[in-house]
């Protein structure tokens, strides 16, 4: 159905060009819109004209259009006038708004083919036959990107509603929202598959919700797909590089499936499995144990790629200092930072024990 801020928009551009006075209703004689509060004798007559065969009739001071969606009766058009230009202006304002009825059926009912598409709840066959009518062409390069952001209290615009204003409706690029948390670009990448372009897009996607008034908002998309029917692999690609960016790369705004590197094995890892490895390498000695000064000193030194006087020098601390801290760390858990495979290992444990907590919250 097409939106009521629509609908007066047209009757209002239509009542300024004419100069006379519109309204739509439905079937029932309800006022839908108005420009003028004049109407209220006219939802009466409706119901009867409604139920008779004729597609325009005249009642009192009143000319009466019937708006169809396909054959079910969807708005009456209603124009205060007897004269023959208000017959004029009343064929040409039911014929806007049919257009309008037509338009808006075509934009939702491809908003619920790329839903079931992404969400993967289409059968092969019918993901061809439904894109041949809807006009979506199967066999073009595309990538999903999936937008989680934050949402204001109070705030009248929220993301999908920024980003169909932004992506606009002429553009093969589609918009759409799975669930209410997050809003999905499918990009069509007919000019350029580039991963960097992709990026690209993402960043001045960002920069159109920050100018919106959404300046927490966090990208991921998933791998480019060239067949219609895998956009769901696209999507859930999209779907779990954002969870990942939210447990190791919390300051990346912009983020790719194939740039998760290690943070998408640890996901994928049942939580029995990561108690055990951490069991194992921590013995009785939880991480959550070590102190603010160890932490700094560990992520420091994993930063500066276990250079102890580069690592030092950031630090501001003596090369002795950090040299004591690393043997400390070595007498309470065997490993010694600055040995690459006992780096690694440590480096993982990390890793896999903020998966767990994370895993935790979400769970609880």
């Amino acid at each position: 159905m097409v939106s009521n801020q629509v609908l007066q928009n047209t009757i209002d551009g239509i009542r300024d060009i004419s100069h006379l006075e519109l309204c739509v209703m439905d079937a029932d004689g309800r006022e839908v819109v108005s420009t003028s509060p004049v109407f209220a004798e006219a939802g009466g007559s409706i119901p009867e004209f409604a139920k008779s065969p004729a597609d325009s009739q005249a009642a009192g001071p009143f000319q009466f259009f019937k708006v169809f969606d396909e054959r079910s009766l969807e708005y009456i058009v209603v124009v205060r006038g007897e004269s023959d230009n208000s017959l004029l202006i009343g064929r040409m304002a039911a014929f806007q708004v049919q257009g309008l009825v037509g338009a808006f059926k075509e934009h939702y009912d491809k908003d619920s083919f790329m839903k079931n598409l992404l969400l993967d709840n289409l059968l092969l066959v019918d993901i061809y036959e439904k894109a041949k009518k809807l006009r979506i062409r199967a066999n073009t390069p595309r990538v999903v990107l999936l937008i989680e952001a934050e949402h204001s209290a109070g705030r009248e615009r929220d993301a999908l509603a920024v980003m169909q204003e932004y992506i606009g409706s002429s553009a093969p690029d589609f918009v759409t929202a799975v669930d209410e948390d997050n809003v999905v670009i499918v990009r069509d990448l007919s000019l350029s598959a580039k991963e960097e372009d992709i990026e690209a897009f993402a960043e001045n996607v960002l920069g159109a919700l920050t100018e919106a008034g959404i300046a927490q908002a966090r990208i991921a998309f998933g791998t480019v797909v060239n067949e219609l029917k895998d956009l769901s692999h696209s999507y859930k690609e999209a779907k779990m590089a954002l969870d990942v960016s939210r447990i190791f790369y919390e300051d990346r705004k912009v983020i790719a499936y194939d740039q998760l590197g290690i943070g998408r094995l640890i996901y994928q890892l049942p939580i029995p499995l990561c108690k055990m490895f951490i069991k194992e390498i921590f013995k009785d000695k939880s991480p959550d144990e070590f102190d603010e000064e160890t932490l700094t000193t560990i992520n420091k030194f994993f930063e500066n790629n276990l250079n102890v006087s580069e690592t030092s020098r950031q630090l501001f601390i003596h090369r002795n200092t950090l040299v004591y801290r690393l043997d400390k760390l070595l007498k309470s858990t065997g490993l010694d930072l600055r040995v690459f495979e006992d780096a690694i290992t440590f480096k993982i444990a990390l890793m896999v024990v903020r998966y767990m907590k994370y895993m935790e919250q979400t769970n609880q």
